[in-house]
């Protein structure tokens, strides 16, 4: 692999094209609020047997809250789209930062692309509905080309698809919520938010499958070289996402709730599926407003499926401008200043998988969609923990005036309660993939991680070996291409 730089114009990515709206609707668009509504939580609710599902997601986003707080604390002193990469890499070293981001790069490509299962399913059996025969793998295939023209196109135009798509969402949402609410099977309840469920059998399963519904908030920081004010953007924009997203969601999984009753929601949704919510509003909505949250739905889903890719390839260009990963991933395109050799790697990446399943004839639903995503949400978890835990370590030798909240005491509470998390989500993950708790894949999935933070320590450790400029450079970002590699300061730069 050549030494040399990638040049200075190709290395960058377009600077000050997004605002605080535009982070919004990319990062709330990766969560899918309306797939969140209409396929997570009834999901939640038929796999985990669980009825605190709506208190679950507000004790998430109580959690991620407080998470944020040291998040963007040290935001505002690291700008860098490889994110919690770079962040690890400050906070605990370069090791950690490799690993970390091998994890980073395997969890969110495994969001990304089991979207397409439920993608490609959800909108085969609407065509099939209106006499349009079709299969599931052939519209996931329609949504990856259309995925692979705008990832390499300018980034603010993705932001106006998205905003398009995310505000007709909220508003369906939000009415399908009050004409539940306005319909109670058995008066107004509020049993499913009782706190007592927090200590229920099966709350890990619970819980992460609430956090899978918060996974792309975080990409407010991947992002931020690309904001027009990454200290006043990325902090404003982290805490909106959190909360709009939290309160929708478990507003919207007690609506639903309450128009079943709460001792009949796991039986009406392990029986509706992801038609609960249409279900239940048809009788008193119109045909074509139905229609339209079903159009919205599958709009959420390919919402969802090119936030994600954006991350993924903004992820690999983090990587590739430090030659951490090959340094052709570093390059932007000239025309629009996307990451487009990261872009179109995830491409070939996630078509390679399409491909895969549609020849193993495998389930898109329970396969592809719900056991990837899933596991894209473990590790999107594990690596807030280890993100968590590095703010911690940052702050504790850096010289700051933020205050003992956001540089001690928030992150540490943070950190212990996604300790917590994750190792009950580990513990009861057969649970949450519906499988014996004697299968090897309970197992399985949360391994990939292990082995993936193995292969990145020990790649870290070959390139401090065998290329210790690049080593040195680990984490410095933008610096790695348009500056001369130099040794980084100790106190900043941990070895």
């Amino acid at each position: 692999m050549s030494q040399s730089h990638p040049d200075t114009v190709s290395a960058v990515l377009a600077r000050g094209r997004l605002g605080i709206p535009a982070v919004i609707f990319f990062v709330v668009a990766a969560a899918a609020p309306l797939t969140v509504v209409a396929g997570g939580a009834t999901t939640g609710y038929a796999v985990t047997g669980v009825v605190g599902i709506p208190v679950s997601y507000l004790v998430v986003a109580a959690v991620l809250a407080l998470f944020s707080v040291g998040y963007v604390a040290m935001s505002r002193r690291i700008v860098n789209a490889g994110a919690f990469y770079a962040f690890v890499t400050r906070g605990l070293g370069r090791p950690a930062g490799v690993a970390t981001a091998m994890i980073a790069v395997v969890a969110y490509n495994a969001m990304q692309i089991g979207l397409y299962g439920g993608f490609g399913a959800v909108l085969s059996q609407y065509l099939n509905d209106r006499g349009w025969d079709t299969t599931w793998w052939l519209c996931a295939l329609a949504a990856w080309a259309a995925v692979a023209v705008l990832g390499v196109l300018r980034i603010d135009l993705n932001g106006k698809v998205l905003a398009f798509m995310l505000i007709g969402e909220f508003v369906v949402a939000l009415i399908y919520d009050v004409v539940m609410v306005s319909h109670p099977a058995d008066g107004i309840k509020f049993d499913t938010l009782a706190p007592s469920h927090i200590l229920a059998t099966g709350i890990g399963a619970a819980l992460v499958t609430a956090i899978t519904g918060f996974v792309g908030f975080e990409g407010t920081v991947v992002f931020s070289e690309e904001t027009k004010d990454p200290k006043r953007t990325v902090p404003r924009a982290t805490y909106i996402a959190v909360a709009i997203t939290g309160l929708l969601y478990g507003a919207s999984a007690w609506a639903m709730s309450v128009a079943t009753g709460p001792d009949k929601i796991v039986e009406a949704a392990s029986t509706d599926g992801t038609d609960l919510i249409f279900n239940l509003v048809s009788p008193h909505l119109g045909s074509s407003f139905i229609t339209v949250g079903r159009v919205l739905f599958i709009t959420s889903l390919f919402a969802a499926l090119l936030s994600f890719h954006h991350t993924v390839a903004r992820y690999l260009f983090a990587l590739g401008r430090e030659r951490v990963l090959p340094a052709m991933l570093g390059r932007t395109s000239l025309r629009t200043g996307a990451p487009k050799a990261g872009s179109i790697v995830q491409s070939v990446v996630a078509l390679g998988v399409l491909v895969g399943y549609a020849i193993a004839d495998a389930d898109p639903i329970v396969h592809l969609f719900f056991w990837i995503t899933v596991t894209g949400g473990l590790g999107v978890l594990v690596l807030m923990t280890v993100t968590s835990a590095s703010v911690i370590a940052f702050f504790a030798r850096t010289a700051n005036s933020d205050g003992p909240w956001r540089t001690k005491i928030a992150p540490v509470l943070a950190t212990l309660a996604l300790g917590a998390i994750l190792t009950v989500t580990i513990q009861q993950f057969d649970t949450l993939l519906g499988v014996e708790s004697t299968s090897p894949l309970r197992w399985a999935f949360p391994a990939a991680y292990a082995v993936a933070a193995l292969v990145g320590l020990m790649w870290a450790g070959v390139l401090r070996s065998s290329r210790p400029a690049v080593y040195r450079a680990i984490g410095l970002g933008a610096e790695s291409a348009t500056a001369p590699i130099r040794t980084p300061d100790p106190v900043r730069q941990p070895a």
